[in-house]
């Protein structure tokens, strides 16, 4: 079940699951992640026993190896999104760190939307202490 849902994960870049599976994924996957960086025959044959997809293990090493070539570690994000209806299973996002493109737009648009609103204040501060003087 793992290795099926690491090659999902490597493949798709997120997948929906639950939460105890998402953090039994976490543990299989981040060891493969990081063997991805060295491209080896020995790193290829070790991941290939683990994945056993031959798809997979190419887009891990040829594009999410060289994305995370940079990072020390922490490859994967859980995001908790609530409780499954039938069961009440508490389910969750498992992505990849650097594929979230959404949220690496967002967050530069936030920085620079308040460091314009840091902007006006000063000079909405500045008139209103000129008009008391």
């Amino acid at each position: 079940m793992l290795s099926n849902m690491a090659s999902s994960l490597i493949l798709h870049k997120r997948i929906t699951t639950t939460l105890a599976k998402a953090k039994a994924l976490r543990i299989y996957v981040e060891p493969l992640i990081n063997k991805s960086k060295d491209d080896s025959t020995h790193s290829r044959r070790v991941v290939m026993s683990y994945l056993q997809n031959k798809e997979s293990v190419t887009e891990l090493f040829r594009d999410v190896a060289l994305k995370v070539a940079n990072r020390p570690g922490g490859y994967t994000r859980i995001l908790k999104t609530g409780h499954r209806l039938g069961d009440n299973a508490e389910m969750c996002f498992i992505e990849l760190v650097d594929y979230n493109e959404h949220r690496l737009k967002t967050t530069s648009i936030d920085t620079a939307a308040a460091k314009r609103t840091r902007r006006s204040r000063k000079k909405a501060e500045t008139t209103t202490t000129d008009e008391k003087q």
